[in-house]
């Protein structure tokens, strides 16, 4: 058993180290989403809606949706493997990040278990105004999954880059007009469990007390 500082540490984008041959027991991604309802919901509203795909045609749609954003992305100057050129240190840790994204974009599909967190909204417009709010009353829940997810061994990553393309998938989901997207995370078990911390900028860089 992990304590709660090794499990929040140790979570872990996981993409080149996804086992795409073994399969997932659907009753142990319901049980992470089952963890994941725990997440703090604003007002208490649970407006929260979970797809869970496994059928390998809607995976193989869907991994389309992403392989071609993400080949877009990656040609893009903001791409990951091209940030931070001008710190060697820094550019090297990118680049690996920069590859393992080149991986997942064309095996996103043959990953075993496809989720789509969504949020449900009373109408087809996500309302003006305070967006922070509004997406506050899900992603909480997502990273409640992925750490669930990371509990029973099962590794998680998160992505966004298929909403370029957010009509396209709402289709293959069949997804009410009211029902919209907030990532796409891939489950797996995963091969080698050597998750540790990651590198990351110090703490005095980051914090600031009572001002600016």
């Amino acid at each position: 058993m992990m304590t709660p500082e090794e499990l929040l540490t140790t979570t872990r984008t996981v993409r080149k180290r996804l086992d795409l041959e073994r399969p997932v027991p659907l009753d142990l991604v319901k049980h992470c989403i089952q963890v994941a309802l725990q997440a703090p919901s604003g007002s208490n509203t649970q407006r929260w809606q979970w797809l869970v795909v496994t059928d390998a045609g809607q995976r193989a749609a869907l991994g389309e949706i992403y392989r071609r954003a993400c080949h877009e992305y990656l040609e893009s100057p903001n791409a990951a493997g091209k940030l931070f050129a001008d710190d060697p240190a820094r550019a090297q840790v990118q680049q690996r990040v920069g590859d393992s994204v080149a991986y997942l974009a064309d095996r996103m599909g043959d990953v075993p278990v496809l989720v789509v967190p969504c949020l449900e909204t009373p109408s087809s417009e996500l309302p003006a105004g305070n967006q922070a709010g509004l997406w506050a009353s899900l992603l909480p829940a997502v990273w409640n999954y992925m750490l669930a997810a990371r509990s029973v061994t099962l590794g998680t990553a998160w992505t966004t880059l298929h909403l370029k393309y957010e009509q396209e998938a709402a289709e293959v989901l069949e997804l009410p007009k009211n029902v919209h997207q907030a990532a796409l995370i891939p489950t797996a078990f995963y091969t080698g469990d050597t998750f540790k911390p990651a590198a990351r900028q110090p703490l005095e860089e980051v914090l600031h007390l009572d001002r600016w």
